[in-house]
């Protein structure tokens, strides 16, 4: 499959603005829809520096439209360990077996939607500098598979932010991850023009994404916005867990 044929262009314009609004939403599982049809025309070592330019752009978006809301404290202290750690993992990614890892990823994310379910009351809070170990985990993990929002999602949300703070502060600390990402990948000779090109070109497409997913979280009542978080970990997790298969 090519890329410069209209149809595969067609398609993935298609697919990067129903993940960018569904990332909007929730936060994150913009990757998991993206990420198949990318492999399938660019093939997989392209496919995640493609995966990453277009997310740091649909990210950049979310924190614009929720700027207000961000909790620039959690994301400082993620900072704190995502930045050597995205960029061990992007150095990482040209030689590291995935599978298992994947696998492993997949049933923790279940498990998180089943712990919440069976222990119905308010999560334990997380200290704030918790969160430079909880940015090392996922920078690392997000530089080897290209997405880890769900794994990302339970510890923000049991920090007490939802809806557009929710949104907001994870975005920006995915950001943060992304940026050190393609420095890695550069480094690497992973960040190829075709994929620079291909991220960018998608940009517009996740920034309208994200708007009309901000739009839809304005609306959304708490409670249903974690029901559909919960719903959106169960998909990204059985997903794994057929990806690591």
């Amino acid at each position: 499959m090519h890329a410069s044929q209209p149809a595969v262009a067609l398609l993935l314009a298609a697919v990067a603005f129903v993940a960018a609004t569904l990332a909007a939403v929730t936060g994150f599982g913009g990757a998991a829809v993206l990420l198949p049809v990318l492999i399938a025309v660019f093939g997989t070592r392209e496919a995640i520096p493609i995966l990453t330019v277009a997310q740091l752009i649909g990210n950049g978006s979310r924190v614009w439209f929720n700027r207000r809301e961000v909790d620039w404290r959690v994301v400082g202290w993620f900072a704190i360990g995502a930045v050597p750690f995205a960029f061990a993992g992007g150095l990482l990614f040209a030689r590291a077996p995935l599978q298992p890892l994947t696998r492993l990823l997949g049933a923790f994310l279940i498990l998180v939607v089943v712990w919440r379910r069976v222990h119905p009351g308010p999560p334990r809070r997380p200290p704030i500098r918790s969160f430079a170990v909880i940015g090392a985990g996922a920078s690392f993990l997000s530089a080897l598979l290209g997405s880890v929002g769900p794994i990302m999602a339970p510890f923000f949300l049991a920090f007490g932010l939802v809806k557009g703070a929710y949104i907001g502060t994870e975005a920006m600390s995915t950001v943060v991850m992304h940026i050190v990402k393609l420095g890695a990948y550069g480094q690497g000779a992973l960040l190829t023009a075709t994929a620079t090109i291909a991220g960018v070109a998608l940009g517009p497409i996740m920034i309208l994404g994200s708007w009309v997913g901000k739009r839809v979280v304005d609306k959304l009542p708490e409670r249903v916005f974690v029901l559909l978080i919960e719903i959106t970990l169960v998909a990204a997790g059985l997903l794994f867990l057929i990806r690591g298969a």
